[in-house]
């Protein structure tokens, strides 16, 4: 079974925890708390034993994610969420111990291959179908005082690479010089056309249209955050490109801007201007995460394979 099936497995399962999420309760945690206290000093007008059966009921959310741990020790900038109803745990289908697609995991970090169509994290718009949601689901069900913390974050509509760490400590020094620790980060990316410059690099300085929230490239130099992509095409066929790309700086969509600059928009992509879909998704895969773990100082590396129907639509 494929991971896009699992999701589509997963957003049937969670309907009826999204129809409930309009009356979630939300509070966001301003330093290290253990959850009951939390609750306790922001629910006044329940008891303890109150609060206690609204976790064992799973109807306390951390970052999207239920909780049923009383002592969870929560981080600062954590989003602690009230629901009127239970949160249903997400159950496997048969003969799978996971939804998840795990191409990695130790002591210290997960990785998964996340399917396009699924959010990192959760969002103003959706809390409950989120690629957070569903490994902590699992690392709580390995051990119920475990839980994972997002390092970074892919487009919902890119597919590929996405890693969490176990550790609050190891979070904290990875993302405080998250750029100086990555060493790579690959793409694979399917876009419209023949190439005709088979290799190259694009540079410029990105910034947000603020009535669509959709990323530009400015016109004037410094006029945003700089963003610089590679790219080199290994495979066409007379209407598609697909292409190896490395970012030097992980800005905000900027493959998909790069590409509609060069005139190659990557397919899909109808934000950006793409006229062709032939991948009913977005073609673009993170294949590689390369970065230094700040505690022993090794190099860690985590690859997604290229996705099959990259492939094939090439071939054809």
């Amino acid at each position: 079974m494929t991971c896009e099936l699992f999701y589509v497995i997963i957003v049937a399962e969670l309907m009826k925890n999204r129809r409930e999420e309009k009356n979630l309760r939300t509070f966001k945690v301003h330093k290290e708390t253990p959850l009951l206290e939390f609750l306790y000093e922001h629910i006044t007008n329940d008891s303890k034993n109150n609060i206690k059966k609204l976790l064992s009921r799973r109807q306390v959310l951390v970052d999207g994610a239920p909780v049923t741990q009383f002592d969870f020790m929560l981080s600062k900038d954590d989003v602690v969420m009230i629901s009127n109803n239970p949160v249903e745990k997400i159950e496997a289908p048969r003969g799978r111990q996971t939804h998840l697609d795990i191409i990695y995991e130790d002591e210290d970090f997960i990785a998964i291959n996340k399917p396009s169509g699924l959010l990192s994290v959760p969002s103003d718009n959706e809390r409950s179908i989120t690629a957070y949601r569903l490994m902590m689901d699992y690392v709580t069900s390995q051990n119920k005082h475990s839980r994972v913390y997002v390092l970074h974050r892919i487009d919902k509509e890119t597919s590929g690479v996405l890693v969490a760490c176990k550790s609050e400590e190891v979070r904290n020094k990875l993302q405080k010089d998250w750029n100086d620790n990555v060493l790579s980060r690959g793409y694979y990316a399917v876009v419209e056309g023949v190439m005709e410059k088979k290799e190259g690099e694009v540079q410029s300085w990105l910034r947000k249209a603020p009535e669509t929230n959709l990323m530009y490239s400015a016109k004037k130099p410094g006029d945003g955050k700089l963003a610089i992509t590679h790219y080199k095409v290994i495979k066409e066929n007379n209407m598609y490109s697909l292409l190896d790309v490395h970012i030097d700086s992980g800005r905000k969509n900027q493959i998909r801007v790069h590409m509609k600059d060069i005139g190659h928009n990557v397919v899909g992509d109808t934000s950006y201007g793409s006229t062709k879909n032939p991948l009913n998704r977005l073609g673009l895969h993170a294949y590689e995460l390369v970065f230094k773990n700040p505690i022993n100082g090794k190099t860690m590396r985590f690859y997604a394979k290229i996705p099959n129907e990259f492939n094939s639509l090439i071939k054809n």
